[in-house]
């Protein structure tokens, strides 16, 4: 991909403010020690079109950094990490049926696991919208 196009992918991905990014590429927005995690637009995007997500089982329990499970693209396939450490409370099953909401909307229907938080200081230390914008703004 030329450089151009990379800084011009970066200037119309979505960052919501109120979430929190780690530097693999994933979000989470958390919720009464519950935090939700997905991929970012940006990540979607590189990969292109989804085809299927592996995710774990509920009771997992993730340490901060751990793979937990691989996003495939029609071209790749990539690890999923886990911002944060915690037990696994949920999963977003329709990904199973419906991968392409990963790309369609990857910040709400397309959100992926639901984990029961070790730490909130954990999300204190991933990158705010800002520090994340900046982020692929160097890729």
């Amino acid at each position: 991909m030329a450089e151009s196009e990379t800084d011009d992918d970066s200037s119309k991905t979505r960052v919501p403010e109120e979430l929190n990014y780690s530097e693999q590429h994933e979000w989470i927005a958390v919720d009464s020690g519950v935090g939700t995690i997905g991929i970012t637009d940006y990540a979607q995007a590189e990969l292109g079109d989804i085809v299927f997500v592996e995710l774990p089982e509920v009771g997992d329990v993730l340490e901060k950094g751990q793979s937990f499970g691989t996003v495939e693209a029609v071209k790749t396939v990539e690890d999923l990490y886990s911002p944060v450490g915690g037990e696994v409370v949920e999963i977003n099953e329709t990904l199973e049926e419906s991968a392409e909401q990963v790309n369609s909307d990857p910040y709400a229907d397309g959100w992926m696991i639901k984990v029961r938080l070790d730490s909130t200081d954990e999300v204190e230390e991933l990158l705010s919208a800002d520090g994340y914008k900046a982020l692929i703004a160097d890729a």
